[in-house]
């Protein structure tokens, strides 16, 4: 069976992208991508604006950063044939069976939320995952936006070890921009997209109980408790619950939590499938930035390896870490994958192959 003609193969075929890859769906091809010597991986181009081979034959199309405007009749699927359009549906039919019913955590940022284009590609994603019956559970953060409406009321954004520093004017901010602009109009899309969202924060049924991480960064929170019930309960009931990485504590203060931490909190409170970090860069690579080198899988104690050698380093290492937990606490896999694909989503749930690193307990071998 030729790779075009499965599920997301027939999609992609439709998505833009060009595939040309024999697939066995007795061979656990996630596994033999597994990179312990980066020859094993090739790269025709590095440049982003080219197409990248995360394997041989697999070749994957990245988003363009040039400003040219995606041409979105490439996904018009009015010209599939018949026979192909059923095979699309049949060949969904082990992921749907094998992940229907259980919830999976997303945590939104990078330029997935900055491109419109790459932003409404998600949102379908999103969608299609719960229209399966898959129960998406949304997070997201907002940078971006809070400073650029810190600087609107003048107020400078201030940093400390990667850090904002977060006074009660800035949080006042912070949370005006993540629990209201940007998490009602990701809500607002969701719902235009045919699902049905609902816009929550941390203080919503006191769902996230937070405290001062240090008290010179100020309002910036970390974790002490989640309370998953309200998720669970929308989630059961087919709603798409659409979180802002705010908490709060028992005097109804306002923290600012980094979303990638809180991603693992809530995929370990809520005994997640999976986790998935939608980042700017592929995933987890031997050589920073080659990306030959990057890893399609790696257990706990590769993980620990990898930084305890300093290959995995810098700003890699907290969201490393972060899939790490959510894997000690029970999370079957998490992921770091690639935002700029289109469809990244779809890629990385619904092959075995996928497209950035999967963080699993032990090696898949």
């Amino acid at each position: 069976m030729e790779w075009k003609s499965c599920f997301v193969g027939s999609l992609c075929s439709k998505f833009g992208f060009e595939l040309d890859l024999k697939w066995n769906p007795s061979v656990n091809t996630r596994n033999t991508r597994f990179v312990k010597n980066v020859s094993s991986v090739k790269n025709v181009n590095s440049n982003r604006n080219a197409v990248r081979m995360a394997s041989a034959g697999d070749q994957i199309k990245v988003f363009k950063d040039t400003g040219d405007k995606f041409d979105m009749s490439l996904l018009d699927t009015s010209a599939l044939p018949g026979m192909e359009r059923a095979q699309v549906l049949t060949e969904a039919l082990p992921y749907i069976q094998r992940f229907r019913g259980k919830t999976v955590v997303i945590k939104y940022g990078g330029a997935a939320m900055k491109d419109p284009v790459l932003k409404q590609l998600v949102i379908n994603d999103l969608v299609f995952l719960s229209y399966v019956g898959i129960r998406p559970i949304f997070l997201h953060g907002g940078g971006p936006e809070i400073n650029g409406w810190l600087e609107k009321v003048g107020i400078e954004a201030k940093f400390k070890n990667g850090l904002r520093v977060t006074d009660q004017p800035t949080m006042d901010v912070v949370e005006m921009v993540l629990a209201g602009r940007v998490n009602k109009g990701l809500v607002a899309l969701i719902n235009s997209a045919g699902g049905r969202a609902v816009g929550l924060c941390g203080k919503d049924a006191m769902m996230i109980k937070a405290r001062k991480l240090d008290p010179e960064l100020g309002f910036v929170g970390e974790v002490l408790s989640i309370d998953p019930d309200i998720l669970q309960v929308l989630a059961q009931s087919s709603y798409i619950p659409v979180v802002s990485s705010i908490g709060t504590d028992s005097q109804g203060n306002s923290f600012n939590i980094n979303a990638d931490t809180l991603a693992g909190d809530l995929a370990a409170a809520l005994k997640a499938e999976k986790m998935i970090l939608l980042t700017d860069v592929p995933g987890i690579m031997t050589d920073y930035p080659n990306e030959d080198s990057l890893i399609s899988s790696l257990s706990l104690n590769e993980c620990e390896k990898l930084i305890g050698d300093d290959i995995i380093s810098g700003g890699m290492v907290p969201k490393v870490k972060c899939c790490m937990d959510a894997v000690k606490a029970g999370v079957s896999a998490a992921h770091i994958i690639d935002g700029r694909i289109p469809h990244a989503l779809l890629l990385e749930i619904f092959t075995e192959r996928g497209i950035g690193t999967m963080v699993t307990p032990n090696d898949l071998s």
